[in-house]
Formats: structure tokens, C-alpha cells, sequence
């Protein structure tokens, strides 16, 4: 049985999720290129393909010009994957939805020339359908091994749906309230282990929220525990999921 055609592609992003995946070295990903055939990535090959099994998209969709070739991947891949933040959910790029003149304060004098051209940044999935998500900033490389490892073998993958906090108790890691810090682990998408409350740093959410959200206990226990003033406490989750606030623009 041959192998399932794997295909790398990015949009607006860092690329960070990619050079993750050239990060690997372990024998968990060594094994998986045993059952896989990456036949498109620019960070590593220039070779393409007409027809892939898996499509594995990086960064969100910030130019109309873009809409064609996210069309073009779709139509001739079985299964699309959107991996990292970026792609899943927007991430750090949707901040920039909350900024009326973001070009000219980057760019500057250059801001309006055509190809910094750059409107609202959303994720993937507001162009294509996008079968399953990868999150995290970067994400995590062993989830991305479990659910493409899934895949392969026709399964269908487990995607986390809890807070962080569920986690850190498993962690037996000390709450950042109860240290006299903030953290936005009751409302963050799980998944990755919890290794920034573990390490003592409060979790930014990074992969989002979990469904269904509740925003108003989340600013009221920033604000409350998190000693955070009202204006911080309310736009804190921003930073990743600006695109997933009841205010997204």
C-alpha cells in the first residue's frame, strides 16, 4: 500500500509551527516518515504535488489574493489541516483587527505598497473547510504526531476540549491565583500539558478558548484574584483570541 501524500503550506504567519516539524528528531516523528510521504514543503524541499491525502496549512488568511490558492489546496487534498494558532484561530494576527491604521504603524511610508497589501486577518477556516485543528503558538509537536498518526491509520483524532486548569491539577502544579498572579487557564483550550503554569508562568492561551467560554468570569477573576486593573482584565485575551471574543470585529 503506498503512502498517504503529506503536503506542507503557509500563509500569514511566523512559519515558527513549521520549523518546528524540522525541529524533530525524535523517534516518534522518525517512525511516522516510515508510514508518510511529504511530497510539499517549501521549508524543505521544492518539489509539488497534484494530489495530496493530507494538507497541513500554517497561518491565517490576511489578503484576497490568497483565496485562490487556499482553494487550490482544498480542492486537491483529501483531508486539510490547519496547524498552530495562526491557522486554527487567528492567533496574534487578529490583533490587528483592532487597530484602524496597523499598516501605517508598521510600514510606515511603505504601507501602501502592493505587496504589503493586507486587510482582516481570520483563520483558515473562514475561506476553506478545514477538517481538523492543531493549536498552540507554536503547536505542540507531539499532538500534531498524534493526530496526523490518526490519520494515517483512519482514525479519528482526539481533539482537547477543557481548560488548562484540568491539567495543572493533573500536574498536581500550584494554581498562579494562589501564588498572587493572573492566569487565563480557566477558559484556555488544553492539550498542551500545561507547561507554562508548571514553570511558573501564566497561561495566555495560546490555543484558544475552550467552547462556549464564560469571558464575564474570566475578566471578573483577573480583576478579583488576578489583581489586574478592569481595562487589562478585559482585554487580556486578546493576544490570542481576539478573533474569538463575543467583540470580534
Amino acid at each position: 500500500m503506498s503512502k498517504p501524500k503529506v503536503g506542507f503550506f503557509d500563509f500569514a504567519c511566523c512559519e515558527g509551527c513549521q520549523i518546528e516539524l524540522t525541529n524533530f528528531g525524535d523517534a516518534a516523528f522518525l517512525e511516522l516518515l516510515n508510514h508518510i510521504e511529504i511530497v510539499e514543503f517549501r521549508e524543505a524541499m521544492s518539489e509539488t504535488a497534484n494530489q495530496l491525502d493530507i494538507a497541513c496549512v500554517e497561518g491565517s488568511f490576511t489578503r484576497e489574493s490568497d483565496r485562490a490558492r487556499l482553494e487550490n489546496i482544498r480542492g486537491r487534498s483529501k483531508i486539510v489541516l490547519a496547524y498552530g494558532s495562526c491557522a486554527a484561530i487567528t492567533g496574534i494576527n487578529a490583533l490587528k483587527n483592532h487597530q484602524s491604521d496597523y499598516k501605517k504603524y508598521v510600514y510606515g511610508k511603505d504601507a501602501d505598497m502592493p505587496h504589503l497589501d493586507s486587510a482582516k486577518a481570520l483563520p483558515v477556516s473562514s475561506v476553506i473547510k478545514v477538517d481538523y485543528n492543531v493549536f498552540g503558538c507554536p503547536m505542540d509537536k507531539y499532538e500534531f504526531l498524534d493526530i496526523v498518526s490518526h490519520l494515517v491509520h483512519g482514525k479519528e483524532p482526539v481533539i482537547h476540549d477543557y481548560p488548562v486548569c484540568m491539567e495543572c491539577k493533573r500536574r498536581e502544579t500550584i494554581c498562579r491565583y494562589d501564588e498572587g498572579d493572573h492566569c487565563m487557564g480557566q477558559t484556555a483550550r488544553a492539550g498542551c500539558g500545561a507547561p507554562c503554569p508548571a514553570d511558573g508562568i501564566p497561561c495566555e492561551a495560546c490555543r484558544g478558548f475552550v467552547s462556549n467560554p464564560n469571558e464575564e468570569a474570566l475578566k471578573k477573576v483577573l480583576m478579583e484574584k488576578g489583581k489586574l486593573p478592569e481595562n487589562r482584565a478585559e482585554t487580556k485575551s486578546r493576544m490570542f483570541t481576539a478573533n474569538m471574543r463575543r467583540d470580534a470585529q
